[in-house]
């Protein structure tokens, strides 16, 4: 699992910094200013361009919240609703991206709280993992790690789920839960203390990649 985190925050930060090179990204950003410029001006057939660039990051984005893929698809169209509405609220002092995933984290985070996701508590899940442990193989190793996750108290899920598997960076976390970055890392931080306690049999001697 530890490795498995690891890798997640090398390949995030190896594909943001091809990114600050990317034409393609720069014109995509350049493109969703241009669309919400249009559909702020009446132009409401832009707004399906918006989807069609986001749909898939915001689906992607809602299925790690709620591990459910035609959840997921309910929650990243209320996001869409949500974004439609507050076109007019996006500043330009962040990237479109940030904002979209803010509204779309805060949405997210909302319908949960709502309607809450059906989990085994985390002591029940880590009790099925500690009984087949000596068999477990990668794959298996992953999905009880992230079922453990998902059985954290909301407030170190979010931002785990964020870092981790959504691969954000801090700032970026921050700014989609509506947080200040000192107060991510510390949920980030007791969140891996929480899993390293709770799962010595998976995590041994490693350590999980502090948040930089």
């Amino acid at each position: 699992m530890v490795a498995f985190l690891c890798r997640l925050k090398e390949s995030a930060t190896a594909r943001k910094v091809a990114e600050s090179y990317d034409p393609e990204a720069k014109l995509a950003a350049r493109e969703d200013q241009e669309d919400v410029e249009k559909v702020l001006a009446g132009d409401i057939s832009a707004f399906e361009r918006i989807v069609l660039r986001w749909q898939g990051p915001l689906i992607n984005l809602a299925y790690r919240f709620c591990r459910d893929h035609g959840r997921a698809e309910d929650l990243a169209q209320e996001a869409f609703l949500r974004i439609y509405r507050g076109l007019s609220s996006w500043r330009k002092d962040a990237a479109f991206s940030t904002w979209l995933f803010s509204v779309a984290t805060n949405c997210y985070r909302s319908e949960l709280r709502r309607i809450p996701q059906v989990v085994q508590p985390i002591d029940v899940v880590l009790a099925m993992a500690g009984s087949k442990s000596a068999s477990y193989d990668a794959l298996e190793r992953d999905d009880a790690v992230r079922q453990a996750v998902m059985a954290l108290p909301s407030r170190y899920r979010e931002a785990l789920i964020l870092f981790y598997f959504h691969e954000m960076d801090i700032s970026s976390a921050a700014q989609s839960l509506g947080l200040p970055e000192g107060t991510v890392k510390s949920r980030l931080a007791r969140g891996r203390r929480i899993l390293q306690h709770k799962l010595p049999q998976f995590l041994g001697e490693l350590r999980l990649r502090e948040a930089q």
